[in-house]
């Protein structure tokens, strides 16, 4: 399953509708321009380290946002 979550077909996908929301920038400052550098330079050492373990993504801390509506979404902070 996660072959197909890291696949180049699918992390193009992901890039691609996060230019086309408009994405910005992330915790780490990462313009979306910088992160198409950074994908075509790392993506297969980035999948190499899922495949076997060696990524650990940071702890997030999840806060409950209110919304205008009555319900709340969470938002994951980086700790």
């Amino acid at each position: 399953m996660i072959e197909r979550v890291i696949s180049r077909k699918n992390m193009h996908k992901a890039y691609r509708q996060v230019v086309s929301n408009g994405g910005s920038a992330g915790v780490d400052g990462m313009t979306v321009t910088a992160l198409r550098q950074h994908l075509n330079k790392n993506r297969d050492a980035i999948a190499t380290a899922v495949c076997n373990g060696r990524y650990l993504p940071q702890s997030i801390l999840g806060v409950a946002i209110p919304k205008e509506n009555g319900k709340t979404r969470l938002l994951g902070i980086p700790r």
